[in-house]
C-alpha cells in the first residue's frame, strides 16, 4: 500500500489519506474546504487536487453525487487512488464516490462535462511562472509555480464545467486579490463571497478564500468577518478548533 517515503496521515472520523514529501497538505487546503461548504447533493470537480486532501475532508462525513479529484500528476493521482482503496477497505465506504482523473484542466473538452457542476474548487499555485526561487523537484514547482497552468487556465477550466450560477471556490495569497478577481470576470464568474484570513490581530492577512458564481450578476459581493488562526494568547482561535475539529481529533 505505502511506497517509499509515503505515511498515512489520519484526517479524522476514520479517515486517512497517504501523503509523501512532494504531496502533502497545509492549513489552506483544510481551511478552502472548509469554506466551500459543499453539500451532498452537489456535482463538484476539484482541480488541482495534489494527493486529494478535500475530496477526503469532505467524505468523512458523507456521500455525494459526484465528485471528480483532478490533477495532471499520474503519481498524486496513484496516491489518492490507494488512499481510497485503503479507506474502503477499513469500512470508510464514503470515500468510494471520490472519482480519481490524471487530467490537463486546459484540454478537459469530452473529459468532462461541460455546464454539469455545480461547484468547482481548486488550490492554486500561489507564485508566478519564474518568481521567487524555483524548486528544482518537478512536484513542488507544479505546486507552487504556475508552470503548468496559470489563473486565467484554471478560471476558464471553471467556467467551462459550472452549470450556470455554480459556485468556483479558490483560495490565494492576498498581494494575489485583483488578479484572481480580473481572471474570473474575464470568464463570467462574478466574486461574491470574500473571507480573509490573518494569523492573529497584529498580523496582515496572509491568505483569503473567495467564491464567484458562474454568469453572477454584478457586483453585491459579500465580504465576510475576518478569520484569525490564533488568539491573543497565540492559541488557536475557537473557530479554527471548530474548523479543525476532526482532523485533530484523527491525530490524537
Amino acid at each position: 500500500m505505502l511506497k517509499e517515503f509515503e505515511k498515512l496521515e489520519p484526517l479524522g472520523n476514520g479517515v486517512s489519506i497517504i501523503v509523501s514529501d512532494s504531496y502533502h497538505f497545509s492549513t489552506d487546503t483544510i481551511l478552502l474546504a472548509n469554506f466551500a461548504d459543499v453539500k451532498s447533493s452537489d456535482k463538484i470537480v476539484e482541480l488541482g487536487t495534489g494527493c486529494g486532501t478535500m475530496p477526503l475532508l469532505w467524505t468523512r462525513t458523507k456521500k455525494y453525487s459526484e465528485l471528480v479529484a483532478l490533477d495532471i500528476q499520474e503519481d498524486a493521482v496513484d496516491m489518492l487512488k490507494r488512499s481510497i482503496t485503503y479507506n474502503i477497505e477499513n469500512d470508510n465506504d464514503n470515500c468510494a464516490c471520490i472519482k480519481p482523473l490524471c487530467a490537463d484542466l486546459k484540454e478537459l473538452k469530452g473529459v468532462l462535462p461541460f455546464g454539469y457542476y455545480t461547484t468547482v474548487v481548486c488550490n492554486p499555485p500561489y507564485k508566478l511562472s519564474g518568481s521567487g526561487i524555483t524548486n528544482e523537484e518537478k512536484e513542488k514547482l507544479l505546486a507552487r509555480h504556475e508552470e503548468s497552468c496559470t489563473l486565467d487556465d484554471i478560471c476558464e477550466a471553471a467556467s467551462h464545467l459550472l452549470q450556470f450560477s455554480g459556485r468556483f471556490c479558490i483560495c490565494q495569497r492576498p498581494e494575489r486579490l485583483t488578479d484572481v478577481m480580473e481572471s474570473m470576470r474575464k470568464f463570467e464568474i462574478e466574486p461574491k463571497r470574500l473571507r480573509l484570513v490573518q494569523q492573529r490581530l497584529s498580523k496582515e492577512p496572509k491568505l483569503f478564500l473567495l467564491e464567484g458564481r458562474y454568469k453572477g450578476k454584478r457586483g453585491f459581493m459579500q465580504v465576510l468577518p475576518t478569520l484569525f488562526i490564533e488568539n491573543e494568547h497565540g492559541d488557536w482561535s475557537e473557530e479554527m478548533k471548530e474548523i479543525y475539529g476532526l482532523y485533530k481529533e484523527g491525530r490524537i
